[in-house]
C-alpha cells in the first residue's frame, strides 16, 4: 500500500475504484490517500478477487462517495454501482478518465487547486461525449476541465480488432494500402469503414503510435496492445538527432484545437520510399509528437495564461517521447510535472478519481 499526503483537503471521504487494467483502489480522507497494490486485469478472476478484497477492506472506513471511471463496462464501474445498491447512504461519482490522469499527477506533485495544462496521452478512455478519447489537452483543476485540444478522431475499423491489427488505422487515415497488407483485407476494411459499421471514433495517441509502427517496422499485427508502439520506441531510442522535422496541422475549431497527424504519415511514407534509415524515421515521428505537444501548449499558454504543464497517461512510459517533450517544453519556459511515486499508466488513475470526487 502507498500512502500519499494530499496538497488539498477533501470535503468527504472517498473510495475510488480505478480502471479495468492496471487497476488500483484508493481510499482518501482529509489530506491523506492510501493506494492499493496493482490488479493487472479485472477480467482475470484472480485479479478481480484481489480487487474485491481491497475494496472490502476500504469499505470498512465507511466512505461517503465511491468514485469510478465513466466507462459503464469496466468491472470497477459495475462494482461501484453494486456497492451503492447495498448501501444507500453512499453515492457514486463518475470521473472522466483523462481528467483523473492529470489530477492524480497534480496531487502526487503537491499542486494546489489551480489551473494547469494537462496533457493526457494513452490508448483509450471514455470521453464525456461518449466517444473514445486518448490524446487530450485539458485546461483543468481538481474540480473541472475544458477539453482545449485533441488529436483528430480516426475510426477504429472493426472496433477492438484495430488494436491488434493496427494497419486498419492506415485505412482510416485515408492512406494508400501498404504492400504488406493484402488487397482483399484492405478492400473489406474500406467497405466496413464506408458503412460506418463497428467503427467507433477515437482520438487515441496510443493507436497513432501503433499506426506509425506498422509503416516503419513493416509489421501488420500485434500480440498485445501497444506491442508495436513499444518496439517503435526501442527502434528510435538510440538515435541522437535529426535535421528533418515532420509537419502536422493544428486546426482551430469552435474555440478548441484539433491536431491532424495525416501529413506526418505522408512524410513517413516518403522517407521509406527514399530508403531513409528506419531508426531515424522512428526518431522523427517521436520528435513530431513532442513538437505537437509543445506547439499546442504554447497556444494554450497564450490563451489561458497558464505555464504549468502536467504530463500523464500510459504513452508517457515511452522514455524517448518523455525526454523530447520535457526538453522542448523547458526551452519554452514551461514548468512541467510528471508522475514520480506512481506510474503514469492507469495504476495512478484511482488517486486522481479520489481527489476530483473529494473536491467537488
Amino acid at each position: 500500500m502507498i500512502k500519499i499526503a494530499l496538497p488539498v483537503s477533501l470535503k468527504r471521504s472517498i473510495l475510488a475504484l480505478g480502471s479495468q487494467a492496471k487497476n488500483t483502489v484508493c481510499f482518501a480522507q482529509n489530506k491523506t490517500a492510501y493506494i492499493s497494490a496493482v490488479h493487472k486485469d479485472l477480467s482475470d478472476p484472480k485479479d478481480f478477487s484481489a480487487f474485491e478484497k481491497d475494496v472490502r477492506y476500504f469499505l470498512k472506513q465507511k466512505p461517503k462517495i465511491i468514485a469510478c471511471d465513466l466507462h459503464p463496462e469496466y468491472s470497477s464501474s459495475k462494482y461501484a454501482r453494486e456497492c451503492v445498491l447495498k448501501c444507500e447512504s453512499v453515492k457514486v461519482s463518475g470521473i472522466q478518465h483523462h481528467h483523473a490522469h492529470i489530477a492524480g499527477c497534480m496531487a502526487e506533485n503537491g499542486l494546489k487547486n489551480k489551473l494547469v495544462i494537462g496533457v493526457a496521452f494513452d490508448g483509450t478512455g471514455l470521453g464525456r461525449d461518449g466517444s473514445l478519447w486518448g490524446a487530450e489537452f485539458l485546461v483543468c483543476d481538481y474540480k473541472n476541465f475544458i477539453r482545449a485540444a485533441h488529436l483528430k478522431e480516426v475510426a477504429l475499423i472493426g472496433g477492438e480488432k484495430a488494436i491488434l491489427e493496427p494497419w486498419r488505422l492506415l485505412a482510416a487515415l485515408g492512406l494508400d494500402r501498404p504492400a504488406l497488407v493484402k488487397r482483399k483485407e484492405w478492400g473489406l476494411v474500406k467497405r466496413v469503414q464506408a458503412k460506418a459499421f463497428n467503427s467507433p471514433l477515437s482520438s487515441s495517441m496510443g493507436r497513432l503510435f501503433d499506426a506509425a509502427a506498422v509503416l516503419i517496422l513493416g509489421k501488420c499485427r500485434a500480440n498485445f496492445e501497444a506491442e508495436l508502439a513499444i518496439e517503435l520506441g526501442k527502434k528510435a531510442f538510440n538515435f541522437e538527432a535529426s535535421s528533418v522535422n515532420y509537419k502536422f496541422k493544428v486546426i482551430k475549431d469552435k474555440g478548441s484545437y484539433i491536431i491532424d497527424p495525416t501529413p506526418v504519415f505522408r512524410q513517413i511514407i516518403k522517407d521509406l520510399k527514399a530508403k531513409e534509415v528506419k531508426p531515424e524515421i522512428a526518431y522523427r515521428f517521436h520528435l513530431a509528437v513532442a513538437q505537437m505537444i509543445t506547439e499546442v501548449c504554447i497556444r494554450l499558454k497564450r490563451k489561458f495564461k497558464i505555464s504549468n504543464v502536467v504530463l500523464s497517461g500510459g504513452v508517457f512510459q515511452n522514455n524517448l517521447l518523455l525526454r523530447l517533450s520535457l526538453d522542448l517544453l523547458y526551452k519554452e519556459g514551461f514548468k512541467v510535472f510528471i508522475n514520480k511515486k506512481l506510474s503514469c499508466n492507469d495504476s495512478g488513475l484511482s488517486l486522481g478519481q479520489a481527489v476530483i470526487a473529494g473536491m467537488r
